[in-house]
């Protein structure tokens, strides 16, 4: 399954890692998550209001609860989520930016 981690072209989170995280939601596994699962979490918050506050308990129950269809548009959704963060985590030549750029974006971003 290490696999299912790995970065596509483009530093997206494959599909397979967010599906995944979503089976490890499902199935209560509480044990600790990567930092890639709690960054594929957040996405999920960001995507969904429904699961916003929820625990990963909750959130388990809400995915088990959806139909192929719906669990297959929250993917699509989650991942481009997670490109839209990757992209303003990125400099115009693709480069990441530093720490420091990166706080002053999200500052001015915020005002």
């Amino acid at each position: 399954m290490q696999r299912a981690y790995s970065v596509t072209d483009g530093g997206a989170v494959s599909e397979m890692a967010i599906v995944d995280t979503f089976t490890k939601l499902i199935f209560g596994e509480e044990r600790d998550y990567s930092a890639r699962e709690l960054l594929i979490i957040q996405a999920f918050r960001s995507v969904d209001a429904n699961v916003l506050l929820d625990n990963h308990r909750d959130m388990g129950e809400y995915l088990r609860a959806l139909g192929v269809r719906e669990m297959i548009h929250l993917v699509s959704r989650v991942q481009e989520q997670l490109v839209a963060g990757m992209a303003s985590l990125t400099g115009k030549n693709g480069h990441a930016l530093t720490a420091s750029a990166s706080q002053k974006a999200m500052n001015r971003r915020a005002h």
